[in-house]
Parts: C-alpha cells; structure tokens; sequence
C-alpha cells in the first residue's frame, strides 16, 4: 500500500473546475483503477493524495503476457501513472490553452508499513479540506472519498473492506471527528 500524492507546479491549480476534477478521476478510473485498488482519495485545487493498494501480481499480469522493457510489474504501475499524468495534463493544457509540465516533477509515494499509519493516513486524507480552510467538515468536500465510503452508492473503492477496518460505517464516522486537526497534521510527516 502507498500514499500517493503531488503538487501543481509553482502556484498553479490542478483543478479550475467542477469538470476538471470529474475528468481526473475518469481518467484515474481508466489508468489507475487496473492496476492498484484506491481506499482513500482528495483533490484539493492544487494538489492531491491517493491511499492505494497494488494489485497482486497474478492481476497485473492479466494486463499484458509480457510487459515489453519491465524486469518486474512495478514499471507496469509506474507507466499506468505516467499515461494517467500525461492524459490529464494534455487536457488540461488544452483545454486553458497552456503549455509546459502541470505536475511537480513525478509524483511521491510512500511506502504504508504500519496498520496504525494506514488508518492515520485515511483520517488526514479525508481532513485535507478542513485542514486547509475549505469546509469545516470532510462530508462537506466532494473532492474526496469520504462521502463515496458513508453513502450506499456504488463505487470502485473497497467500500466494506474500509469501514470493516474501523469497525463499521459509525465508527469510521466517529473516527473522522476525533481531534481532526490536532492528531492527523501533527502526527503524520512527510
């Protein structure tokens, strides 16, 4: 499992409108969705953060018999990322009539190692917006996954799987409102 996450370049937006963040995640469904599960997302205007879980290898190889130039199926992740970035900053340029690279250099990852960091990292995910001053709730922000995991609408991410790990859909509500700005800014450092 990693933490995903990037920065637009300089003092650029990602995202100028409703329609840029839908698109985002379409093309994340496209590029991403095959090859890694998602548990947690946010799309905030100038940056993002991704909670995903490679898929097993017996998955991956599904995708192609023989990955051309890969010695292992981590460069078949790594060019699923890269054709997602691509994709979506070609529209985007397009689409404001700008040139040059949207995304800070590649995007960083880090390695989830600890079960106690992984249900840290969903709280400081989902509190982003709060964090920031955008809303004073993380249901209050669309650009996330917090709303898909509480509803009964269907989704791509491991609906179940996730609430189960919080002991069901009150507690991963509750969760989300214990000390959201003091526990998950100040215990998570990257």
């Amino acid at each position: 499992m990693y933490h995903v996450y990037n920065h637009a370049n300089g003092s650029e937006c990602l995202f100028r409108s409703e329609e840029n963040y839908h698109y985002f995640l379409k093309k994340y469904a496209q590029y991403i969705h095959p090859v890694a599960e998602t548990f947690a997302y946010c799309l905030m205007p100038n940056h993002f953060h991704l909670l995903i879980r490679i898929r097993p290898a017996a998955e991956l190889l599904k995708l192609t018999k023989n990955p051309p130039g890969f010695e292992n199926l981590a460069g078949l992740v790594s060019r699923q990322f890269s054709h997602f970035f691509n994709a979506y900053a070609k529209a985007f340029n397009k689409q404001y009539n700008r040139r040059g690279g949207l995304f800070i250099d590649d995007a960083q990852r880090k390695l989830i190692d600890r079960e106690d960091y992984y249900t840290k990292l969903i709280q400081y995910i989902h509190g982003n917006p709060v964090h920031h001053g955008f809303v004073p709730h993380p249901a209050d922000w669309r650009h996330s996954s917090y709303n898909a995991l509480v509803s009964t609408k269907n989704t791509l991410l491991p609906r179940l799987e996730i609430l189960d790990w919080f002991g069901g859909l009150s507690a991963f509500r509750q969760f989300h409102e214990q000390n959201l700005d003091k526990v998950i800014f100040t215990d998570l450092k990257f």
